[in-house]
């Protein structure tokens, strides 16, 4: 089984945070956190079409200026989602910069920003061909815990304490469909365009009694006719979905945890912050960050398949291992037991 979500972290432990998470077989990706993004190329970061900002310190945000640089001019609808004071924070951004030519440009691109509040959330819509300045109020919507939903998959989100609201995000996958190659080319089809259809066909929940028309050939006007549930039957197998978290500058508190374990649980990689050894608690403590153990700890409780530590402290500059370690033994502790620490 191929996995649907590639996630990988923009940079090196001690650098700027950031997970970037391409979807296979699509030119697609989305992005949590938009610290340094100079490593990403052209070509990956235009595939970004939805940014999930967990706080806006600089080393989370200092990349929106690239990201924004790179999509101006382009025939592009870009989502960005952030804590309580990012629509201000969007906004000063904007207008730092002088828009007198983009009047210039062919394609219209625009801004949908989101700021994700207790029990709601605000709205706007920024386009470039207006010079990013929205005439319209916010709109106010409910916040219920989800900031994405797709047929395919779906993105949650909890508001955590860093001395600031900050948010933890998830991604999940309803279910993961899939294609079995050979018994594509058994039925005398090749792999192409329809299969995404296929897939989004079963996602949507489709009649599985409806007919599903597949092209025999590229740039061919051939077709064949199945039954949807059976041509799944020939093609498909359904496993349960992937799930990927990602918790970056949160304090070790009991409300943290609870909310922690519930987003990040069963998760297939549970990417999380460490940012000092359980030595440096008091000082983990004063910064509102976590230890290594404590990382390991949360993963444990969340029952997560698998974990990386990321965000670590300068003062380890050459002592990762010593943080790897840590965790990787927290997580040994932990994972058959109920309790914390």
């Amino acid at each position: 089984m191929r996995p649907s979500f590639h996630p990988r972290l923009i940079n090196e432990p001690f650098d700027d945070p950031g997970l970037f998470i391409p979807f296979l077989y699509e030119k697609r990706a989305l992005i949590f956190d938009l610290g340094d993004i100079s490593c990403l190329s052209t070509r990956d970061v235009l595939k970004i079409s939805h940014v999930f900002i967990s706080h806006t310190h600089m080393d989370h945000f200092i990349g929106f200026d690239r990201l924004l640089r790179l999509f101006l001019g382009r025939d592009k609808n870009l989502y960005l989602y952030g804590p309580e004071g990012f629509l201000n924070n969007i906004e000063g951004k904007l207008s730092g910069y002088t828009w007198n030519l983009v009047n210039n440009y062919q394609n219209p691109f625009t801004l949908n920003v989101t700021e994700i509040r207790q029990d709601y959330m605000l709205i706007k819509q920024y386009r470039c061909r207006n010079r990013f300045i929205s005439a319209l109020q916010a709109v106010k919507k409910p916040f219920k815990g989800i900031l994405l939903q797709e047929p395919a998959l779906f993105v949650r989100a909890e508001i955590l304490d860093h001395s600031i609201p900050c948010l933890g995000f998830s991604i999940k996958e309803r279910f993961h469909v899939n294609i079995m190659k050979d018994r594509v080319a058994s039925l005398g089809l090749e792999i192409g365009p329809w299969l995404k259809k296929f897939k989004q066909a079963l996602f949507t929940q489709k009649d599985l009694n409806s007919e599903f028309v597949v092209p025999v050939e590229k740039n061919s006007s051939k077709k064949k006719t199945y039954i949807l549930g059976d041509l799944a039957e020939q093609i498909a197998l359904i496993t349960p979905g992937q799930k990927i978290t990602y918790i970056a500058d949160v304090v070790y508190s009991k409300a943290n945890l609870e909310k922690i374990t519930h987003l990040a649980k069963d998760s297939d990689h549970l990417f999380i912050e460490a940012s000092f050894l359980e030595k440096h608690q008091c000082i983990a403590q004063k910064k509102f960050h976590l230890t290594a153990w404590q990382a390991g700890c949360i993963a444990a409780k969340a029952r997560g398949k698998q974990f990386t530590i990321f965000h670590f402290s300068p003062r380890y500059m050459d002592q990762a291992h010593l943080l790897q370690a840590e965790a990787q033994k927290a997580y040994e502790s932990n994972i058959n037991s109920d309790a914390l620490p």
